[in-house]
């Protein structure tokens, strides 16, 4: 599996640094590299949490309705079911780990295929997958759950994924060419 994704349109960069199934626990460990700017949407988890510590530079987030700035050593937490997001607003890159607790091989085949389809310019100018079926696998595997009217999408998402799983378009499409393992 290659260990260090890029992405071509956001202009960021995630390292594992350990894989849930790789001793030393059930986790899973990325760095992050973030550009001034970038960051991820509002989303919660069920199944995992995710603790962030900065490592290089500034990273924000919010939490719940906190919002909170990280600076080099500084930790925060990210509950499951609690609504999150993590964003750059210095004008300086940042460096970011994220442990995600228990590890999701799920959540690390959703960066390998979105990283996959990003550096095949097959995602919109907003970073989605242009295909809904694919969205739908990327919310599925990742457990990404969205709060509000876009939540409201989710039932039609999922239904997309399974369809995909069960046709084997995802196997063929996406876990065959982006999730080396």
């Amino acid at each position: 599996m290659k260990r260090i994704l890029e992405n071509p349109l956001i202009g960021d960069v995630v390292h594992f640094v350990k894989l849930a199934h790789e001793p030393g626990g059930p986790d899973t460990v990325v760095e992050v590299t973030l550009k001034p700017g970038g960051g991820n949407d509002l989303h919660f988890h069920r199944t995992f949490d995710e603790h962030f510590e900065c490592l290089e530079g500034e990273v924000s987030l919010q939490v719940g309705k906190q919002f909170i700035a990280l600076r080099p050593g500084q930790q925060a937490l990210a509950p499951r079911h609690v609504v999150h997001r993590f964003f750059n607003a210095s004008q300086q890159p940042t460096r970011f780990r994220v442990v995600i607790r228990p590890g999701s091989p799920g959540f690390e085949h959703t960066l390998q295929i979105m990283y996959g389809l990003a550096a095949d310019g097959q995602l919109t100018r907003g970073g989605r997958p242009r295909k809904l079926w694919q969205l739908g696998l990327i919310v599925e595997l990742s457990d990404i759950n969205l709060p509000g009217l876009p939540g409201l999408l989710q039932p039609l998402l999922r239904h997309a994924a399974r369809r995909a799983m069960h046709d084997g378009r995802y196997e063929r499409e996406l876990r065959q060419r982006y999730c080396a393992d």
